[in-house]
């Protein structure tokens, strides 16, 4: 009776109670700082000074469907299209479980009728040998992904590299393994991953001359435009497979940034370069790692190491005290 005699009034009470619920402020207990972060992936809200967790569990209020495209068509889809994928997520799968809606075990002539059908069904995914490299390439990489542990961005742009050079009929007469490694490594470039071609010749089974081959020639056809590699970042992947110290690790940026002023490191190999930096910070600093063991750690060879010391101690004047 309540109810019905006064209906507004409980709608107000609720709405003045989530207006101050709103205007509350929340302070960390332990800096009693108020910038707070709020993760909606994981329902916390932490601070962003200290890093301590205030609340969790929470309750996701955003919008209920999930629009992968650049429409504004609310309707519930599935997953995004992805070019890791032969068909790009398109196609429909008959599952390998030989039961029906409720779980029951199918009869012994409707499981060799689906046998067939999921033989016809992968058959007919596969037109030519072009569609059958394309779906060997891609299994490549992402058996290969979780080894050098490369992001998704990484392998959706090598795959983009992989159908235009496919399209292009550069695969042709060449290994499906090289134009592979072609590709990501490419894609390594072009987002500046510090992966070498040893290192993805060796995850791929494959020479790295064959590799370096086909690299160039994708480069020359596809007209690829890649950035320079740092030499940093290969100094932070050598030094923490050697494991040394953060010193030397600050000395040999050091060393870099002065043969950079110099101008000797342009038009050399950065692993290179970054590998004999770190064993001249590593003798100044008076640590104790050999030629041999960095250069494994780089890829490269003692005797590459050895030639940049010596224009390291001519031009930039090393290991003068």
């Amino acid at each position: 009776m309540h109810d019905q005699k006064y209906p507004h009034h409980s709608i107000e009470v609720i709405l003045t109670i989530l207006q101050k619920i709103e205007e509350t402020e929340l302070i960390c207990n332990h800096c009693n700082t108020s910038r707070l972060v709020t993760d909606d992936a994981n329902g916390e809200i932490a601070c962003s000074s200290c890093g301590c967790v205030i609340s969790e569990y929470a309750q996701d209020r955003g919008a209920e469907h999930r629009n992968l495209s650049d429409n504004s068509d609310n309707r519930r889809t599935g997953p995004g299209l992805s070019l890791k994928i032969h068909d790009k997520g398109l196609s429909t799968i008959i599952g390998v479980q030989n039961k029906d809606s409720v779980g029951k075990p199918l009869a012994a002539n409707t499981i060799q009728t689906f046998g067939r059908l999921r033989k016809w069904d992968n058959r007919s995914q596969i037109k030519n040998s072009a569609d059958r490299g394309l779906r060997n390439a891609l299994q490549d990489l992402g058996n290969v992904q979780s080894k050098l542990g490369l992001s998704d961005t990484v392998i959706e742009r090598a795959s983009l590299f992989y159908r235009k050079a496919s399209e292009m009929n550069l695969v042709r007469g060449r290994t499906v393994k090289g134009i592979t490694g072609a590709c990501l490594y490419a894609s390594c470039r072009d987002l500046e991953h510090t992966r070498t071609l040893t290192e993805i010749a060796q995850h791929l089974g494959i020479g790295r001359k064959d590799l370096a081959r086909s690299y160039r020639l994708l480069f020359r056809e596809l007209g690829l435009v890649v950035s320079i590699a740092d030499p940093i970042k290969s100094i932070i992947k050598i030094a923490s497979k050697v494991g040394i110290k953060e010193k030397t690790v600050r000395k040999a940026v050091h060393i870099l940034d002065v043969a950079r002023d110099a101008g000797i490191v342009a038009g050399k190999n950065p692993e290179i370069i970054a590998a004999a930096t770190i064993y001249a910070a590593c003798i100044i600093m008076g640590e104790n790692k050999s030629q041999n063991e960095i250069a494994i750690a780089a890829g490269t060879t003692t005797v590459s190491i050895r030639n940049r010391i010596l224009e390291f101690r001519k031009k930039l004047n090393l290991f003068s005290e």
